[in-house]
């Protein structure tokens, strides 16, 4: 293994709640094979673990996984996880990092139901509260939010403004990101799309998204 992590650029993909990164199964695949990364789920309790405990995994499993380089996509609360895991253990190797629809500020959907027992430790730590977030990690990070308001948290929150159906635009802006790109689709669209692959990809070779030639998600 130790010697492919050389030969192939790492991406190491992290899901969302209530998810087990099975989902990310025609992401991945499409980043592996139509652009040769290396891609590894890496699977955490989104409900019953604390952010500590994802990240002390986290950094566990890249330990083992021993790349040269190291690239990163987050799902919604998986950009988080990433978040607190490059504040925590910042001595990783060099690589970029993909937020898709990650919400970056307090989550209106989150703050609606906050007292359902099934949202989760994470959610509640880190969304329940405003918080001033800014990317000061010396990597350079994307964020691609979703404009189809296809979900039921749109219902929940009742957005004013583009969403994905789920997480609203605004949301999902990080003081100190690299950049940012809008995208037509949902917020679990964004998992099986060949442009939201496309976009990523185009991040982590290049740090920046391909905003003269969109196509079609």
């Amino acid at each position: 293994m130790k010697a492919e992590a050389y030969r192939f650029p790492t991406v190491v993909y992290v899901h969302g709640l209530w998810l087990n990164g099975q989902e990310s199964l025609v992401l991945r695949r499409r980043l592996e094979r139509e652009f040769g990364f290396r891609v590894h789920a890496f699977r955490y309790p989104s409900v019953s673990a604390t952010m500590a405990d994802v990240t002390a995994r986290l950094t566990a499993f890249v330990q083992q996984l021993a790349p040269s380089t190291l690239h990163f996509v987050g799902h919604s609360l998986g950009g988080l996880v990433i978040y607190r895991f490059f504040e925590r253990y910042p001595d990783q190797p060099p690589g970029r990092v993909v937020f898709l629809g990650t919400p970056s500020v307090a989550s209106r959907a989150a703050s609606n139901v906050a007292r359902l027992p099934w949202l989760g430790h994470c959610v509640k730590e880190e969304l329940l509260t405003r918080r001033e977030r800014s990317w000061a990690i010396p990597r350079e990070l994307g964020i691609i939010a979703g404009t189809r308001r296809v979900g039921l948290g749109q219902f929940i929150a009742r957005f004013d403004e583009d969403c994905d159906g789920t997480i609203a635009v605004s949301e999902t802006r990080l003081p100190g990101a690299t950049d940012h790109i809008t995208l037509p689709v949902s917020h679990t669209q964004m998992l099986v799309s060949r442009e939201v692959v496309r976009q990523a990809r185009n991040f982590i070779e290049h740090a920046c998204f391909d905003h003269t030639d969109l196509r079609a998600a």
